[in-house]
């Protein structure tokens, strides 16, 4: 089931005896079973009908023990089994599945990945539970989520404002969420974020970033990256190299793209690489000073470094050293 049926049919008050949250991407599933957890029940209901388990110290009995329960002063109760893959007998929930109590809701998080539907157990999940599988949106497609949620709060953003925003913080779909609300608090009224917004309330400087870092490889300007990278060893915590490397290798691999490409045009290649405005204009512009074989000796250096970050062939090298590095390498090399 989709993610908008689920949260109509809650807010609703239609309710389904089963659901099981699966999968690589925690946002939606920590959302929804927060939503059980707060608002399936009134607060006086919860005191006797809200049950939680959590996989790692709890049996599968015990769990259906109390989903056959039935509910005190409501028509219905709440049992929420959280971190479900770390249950060693998960599996013999199945005995409950196929025969559910029409008063209980329910609802078991199940994260970091899906169950094997090909296998028995799956195929049962398939057939006699709510089944919602998330994963894990991909780069290109995080700018938009943001976006879309910093306008779900009547707000608006600069372009790279957004990408700073998103470059720093990666993936985390909670910890966006979190920043942005931070973001509307301190606005005060405005309605635009900013650079300036982003530097003072979410804490990344607007000179020195990782975008800002990338700039100036796309222009091989080694004076502003080195610069940069000297702030990134100040201020460890900002860009640790487990982050820097990661971002500069999908902006390689993505840039290998367009190099391969004949097309120079700035729409052709944001349609390429799944990016737009004037981040695909970046790449263009990057195109003016790499070569594919530029792009292949930055990707083959990237590679060369990420082991030695983690400790393959680096004889204690500090990481904001094994930064410059490779930096200076891929713009005087390539």
């Amino acid at each position: 089931m989709e993610l908008d049926q689920i949260w109509s049919d809650w807010k609703k008050g239609v309710f389904k005896p089963i659901y099981w949250l699966e999968g690589e991407e925690p946002y939606y599933i920590d959302k929804l079973t927060d939503y059980a957890e707060k608002n399936i029940l009134t607060e006086e209901q919860s005191s006797f009908n809200l049950t939680i388990f959590y996989g790692r110290d709890s049996k599968s009995e015990d769990v259906i023990n109390a989903c056959r329960r039935y509910p005190m002063f409501s028509d219905r109760q709440v049992v929420i089994l959280k971190e479900a893959q770390h249950m060693r007998d998960l599996e013999k929930l199945e005995s409950y599945m196929d025969h559910p109590l029409a008063s209980t809701v329910f609802v078991v998080a199940h994260k970091e990945k899906k169950v094997d539907g090909r296998k028995a157990f799956g195929k049962m999940l398939q057939k006699k539970t709510i089944l919602f599988s998330t994963k894990k949106l991909y780069d290109n497609e995080i700018p938009d989520w943001a976006g879309s949620m910093i306008k779900s709060k009547g707000l608006d953003i600069q372009p790279k404002a957004l990408h700073i925003l998103v470059e720093h913080i990666g993936n985390d779909l909670q910890r966006i969420e979190n920043e942005i609300e931070k973001l509307s608090i301190n606005l005060q009224g405005r309605k635009k974020i900013s650079e300036d917004d982003i530097e003072n309330f979410v804490g990344v400087s607007k000179e020195f970033n990782i975008f800002e870092l990338q700039a100036a490889m796309v222009n091989k300007d080694l004076a502003k990256a080195l610069n940069i990278i000297n702030y990134f060893a100040s201020n460890p915590k900002i860009a640790p190299i487990q982050l820097v490397l990661p971002t500069l290798y999908a902006f390689y691999s993505k840039l290998y793209i367009a190099a391969a490409s004949s097309s120079r045009d700035e729409y052709t290649i944001g349609n390429l690489i799944g990016l737009k405005g004037f981040v695909a204009k970046s790449y263009v512009q990057a195109l003016q000073y790499y070569s594919l074989d530029d792009v292949e000796t930055a990707l083959m250096l990237l590679h060369h470094y990420n082991l030695k970050s983690v400790g393959i062939g680096k004889t204690n090298v500090p990481d904001a050293q094994l930064i410059q590095e490779l930096v200076a390498k891929i713009i005087l090399r390539s």
